[in-house]
């Protein structure tokens, strides 16, 4: 026993050690496609979108759900191949029973060994067979489209946040560039304090400008992180540490905005959306549905066959062999079977009926759909015009701002305005270049969401 234990555990130890460098392999490798699908550089939008595509969670869930229709299509394509079931008993008895030599109770042993095999092959199912492939097959095209829409709304999703942490970012860029100023600003009153050109309140006034632009700087840093991190769930990243975004070129909108009409997008959003298509295919498979509850009226027709042996043997009387009665008791039989519906308490009558209460329910979805889908778009389109002008607006109120705080900068260095005049002219630098930034953004989305509605790709 001692040996057997001390064998079992070198045994054990030795598999470790030959299988701890296939293991770590095995992870070196997969954590090596890992690296490989992530992208190198600054990522762009479609990566991304991409890269999400590729490893978000629920979209994985999505992909499960169209997987299980395609076994659902395999199953609908072969129900009508013959079935082959066989079956094998072994039955021990004792004790009193009925004899069958004299017809009296006696107390015996027997045995008894069967042998069965049996197929059925559907002849005629009053098409219920032929239509729920067809219905199968229906489903799982409406699955691909839900999986696409659901691709659509992590695009989106990450369209967004993408552009809000550039946002975040430009945001962040410019309160380190005021806290600069504030810097500079303080070190020249500073200065002029320590040769009795101003008094010391005008320091402590600097100062505490530069602890606020500090604690903003600090704020729009913590913003940053908050939407990496946001943006990063949404592609299943560990940390958002490795996402370095790629800023975009600096947004023209000179002249006016090209962008297809109202109706124009909403054509070629009845044909690319994939939420139109679903509610389209669940319309089309309805109709497969009341044929499948029709054949419930209908009778069926199959053929069958069976092969059967046994053995039996009672203790104390004389039985052939084993081989002997497996071949005396050996047969074979074959039939048609044809089963006629006449009365299932109203099931198939009320099957025809929910199956068409259903396909009006789905027409109505449709139309709801499509009603939806063109609200949509015209606030998109509505959207992306007005971000156009709230942009040019905001553009000039950045220049109209910058050349008021440049005045007042300066008046303010001579002595000429009190620092209630130039914390004004600052705040109102600060706050039109916050609204520039976001009418920025919100052009930029509300542009993507309108051309991706028309059929283009997020990118």
């Amino acid at each position: 026993m001692k040996y057997n234990t001390l064998f079992t555990i070198g045994l054990l130890t030795l598999s470790l050690y030959v299988l701890e460098p296939v293991m770590a392999q095995e992870a070196q490798q997969q954590a090596a496609v890992a690296d490989e699908a992530m992208p190198t550089g600054p990522w762009s939008l479609r990566q991304c979108i991409d890269y999400a595509l590729s490893h978000n969670i629920t979209l994985k869930s999505r992909e499960v759900d169209t997987k299980l229709s395609k076994v659902d299509v395999h199953t609908k394509k072969w129900a009508r191949l013959p079935n082959l079931n066989g079956s094998a008993s072994q039955n021990f008895s004792w004790g009193r029973s009925v004899s069958a030599v004299d017809n009296g109770y006696t107390t015996m042993r027997s045995e008894n060994t069967n042998f069965n095999l049996s197929t059925s092959v559907p002849l005629f199912t009053g098409g219920r067979i032929p239509n729920q492939y067809k219905l199968s097959k229906v489903n799982l095209e409406a699955s691909l489209a839900d999986l696409e829409k659901a691709q659509n709304d992590i695009s989106i999703q990450i369209a967004q946040q993408y552009l809000q942490v550039l946002y975040n970012q430009e945001l962040h860029k410019v309160s380190k560039e005021q806290l600069e100023l504030s810097k500079e600003q303080y070190e020249r009153l500073n200065e002029l304090y320590k040769i009795g050109k101003i008094p010391q309140a005008s320091v402590s006034e600097a100062a505490a400008r530069v602890a606020q632009d500090e604690y903003s700087m600090t704020q729009a840093a913590n913003d940053v992180h908050l939407a990496l991190l946001d943006l990063s769930q949404l592609l299943e990243l560990p940390s958002p540490d490795v996402l370095q975004l790629n800023v975009p070129s600096n947004v023209a909108v000179n002249g006016e905005l090209d962008l297809p009409s109202i109706d124009v997008v909403y054509v070629n959003a009845l044909v690319s959306r994939p939420e139109i298509r679903a509610s389209q295919l669940r319309l089309k498979g309805s109709d497969y549905s009341i044929s499948i509850a029709k054949s419930g009226l209908l009778p069926t027709l199959s053929l069958g066959a069976n092969l059967s042996t046994g053995y039996n043997k009672i203790k104390g009387l004389d039985a052939r062999t084993f081989k002997q009665q497996m071949d005396d008791n050996f047969s074979q039989s074959i039939g048609v079977t044809m089963n006629v519906p006449i009365f299932n308490r109203f099931e198939t009558y009320n099957n025809i009926k929910s199956s068409r209460l259903r396909k009006e329910q789905y027409i109505l979805e449709l139309e709801a759909q499509k009603k939806t889908l063109y609200k949509e778009i015209q606030q998109s389109w509505y959207n992306a015009v007005a971000s156009q002008v709230q942009f040019r607006s905001a553009e000039k109120a950045v220049m109209a701002n910058q050349e008021a705080f440049d005045v007042m900068n300066k008046k303010f260095m001579q002595g000429q305005a009190n620092s209630v005049e130039f914390n004004e002219s600052k705040l109102n630098l600060m706050r039109s270049v916050s609204q520039q930034l976001q009418a920025k953004y919100t052009y930029l989305f509300r542009t993507k969401i309108l051309r991706f509605y028309n059929g283009e790709r997020l990118q």
